[in-house]
Order: structure tokens, then C-alpha cells, then sequence
């Protein structure tokens, strides 16, 4: 997108990424809007994961993050993150736990806080999972593990929330909850977001912007834009 930068807004600036000489990602730039939802689409191996640990900079890269806040001062982007999916299989722990030790400079081991646990449960209480707070991790559901996760990575006020294929292997209504609390917060908590989908259902009636990636951004704009052109239906066919 080339329109120039307003009160608050996400700009990755030229994105690559290698792999020895294999080169994964070339000169990719999103400028996103807070308020706003951008779906990176593309076929397996296309790049999108890769993209998304470069922006979180777990990954060598070229490229960069810059960020304009509309607090004053800022100049530090703060990110949420909901990861596809999480090894929790054998965790022992319970959602207090996990967000507790985000949350507290104390060892949760040590000593269980009334009133951090009071503020925790409100805190999911936003997100229909308070309910859950003293189960353990490993005993959710996946659409009660992504409430949690989401009410984790909003924890900090992000400006960018970034989501990778976060509704995975949920049920039909669990997708439109999910969704339906994205849309929510982008609108009332002003942040930006990326999310990487295939559920073109929902990118379809959510997004505000579609990037069909390969290695590169091989098309990009509304969804009916996205969606119509020759690149998205040599990929994925006509929908």
C-alpha cells in the first residue's frame, strides 16, 4: 500500500529472508493502519510463518519495523503474539499459572497473589474465559486455549497483534467467536493486525486488506481484489 502514514500506523519495511542461498522472503513491505486487519494468504511453503518471526525478530533478516504512535513519546512497538499452536501436551500448569508469570515479577510458585488472581479472571472475563483461570493448560479445548492465548497476548496493549493460523483445528462456531473478538479489538483497542489464514470465509468477511504472498507479496488489496485476480486463482482456484 503506498497512501502515506496518518496518526498511528505499522510500516515492515523490505523484509528478506535466506536460507544459506535459498531465499525465502524478498523486499516484503505491509503498511497497516491501527484500527485495521490485513490476512497474508498463500500456499504452503509460501513464506507466511517466516514472515511473521522476522517481524517478531526471532529469525535473521534484512529489514525493518517502524512504527508511529499516537501516544506521545512512543517509539518502541509493542506486540501481542498467538501462536498456531503450543506444546502443552504434558504442561502441569494452569492458566493462572502462564498468565500470572507473564503478568508478576514473583515466581507463581512462591506465592499465589488474591489479588493478581482477581485481576487476571477480569482480565479474561473480557475474553469468556475467566471460567478457565484454575483449569490446567493442557486439559483446554483448542478454541478455549486460543481465548486464553489472545487474552495473554493482549495483555501488554499491543499495537500490532499478530496471529498465525490461530483458529486451527476449532469448530465452525468457535471460528466466528474468534473472529468476531478480532474485529472487536481492532475497532475499540486501536491496534493494527496481522493474521495469516485459509479460511477464506473469514478473511472474506473480516479483512481489511489481503496480501497473497510468495516468497514476495504477489498481490494485495480488498479481499474482492485479492480474490478475483489471476495470481489467487491460478494458487487457489475460483471461489
Amino acid at each position: 500500500m503506498q497512501n502515506s502514514c496518518g496518526f498511528c500506523c505499522t510500516k515492515i519495511n523490505n523484509i528478506s529472508v535466506k536460507r544459506g542461498s535459498k531465499q525465502i522472503l524478498k523486499n516484503v513491505n505491509i503498511h497497516i493502519h491501527c484500527g485495521k486487519l490485513t490476512a497474508i494468504i498463500g500456499k504452503n511453503g509460501a513464506g507466511k510463518s517466516t514472515l511473521l518471526r522476522a517481524i517478531l525478530g526471532e529469525i535473521p533478516h534484512e529489514g525493518d519495523i517502524s512504527f508511529k504512535s499516537k501516544t506521545k513519546g512512543q517509539t518502541k512497538i509493542r506486540i501481542g503474539y498467538v501462536p498456531q499452536k503450543l506444546d502443552l501436551e504434558n504442561s502441569p500448569i494452569t492458566v493462572y499459572d502462564m498468565v500470572a508469570t507473564y503478568s508478576s515479577n514473583v515466581p507463581v510458585f512462591l506465592y499465589k497473589s488474591k489479588k493478581l488472581h482477581e485481576k487476571i479472571k477480569e482480565h479474561l472475563k473480557a475474553f469468556g474465559a475467566e471460567e478457565l483461570i484454575d483449569r490446567k493448560v493442557n486439559r483446554l479445548s483448542g478454541g478455549e486455549l486460543q481465548r486464553v492465548m489472545l487474552a495473554l497476548a493482549m495483555m501488554s496493549k499491543p499495537d500490532l497483534l499478530i496471529l498465525d493460523e490461530p483458529i486451527s483445528g476449532i469448530d465452525k462456531n468457535g471460528k466466528e467467536q474468534f473472529y468476531e473478538k478480532i474485529y472487536q479489538l481492532k475497532n475499540t483497542e486501536d491496534i493494527a493486525v496481522i493474521i495469516v489464514s485459509h479460511d477464506f470465509e473469514y478473511v472474506k468477511k473480516y479483512a481489511d486488506n489481503v496480501i497473497l504472498l510468495n516468497q514476495t507479496i504477489e498481490e494485495e488489496g480488498t479481499p474482492e481484489k485479492v480474490f478475483q485476480s489471476a495470481k489467487f486463482i491460478e494458487v487457489f482456484g475460483k471461489i
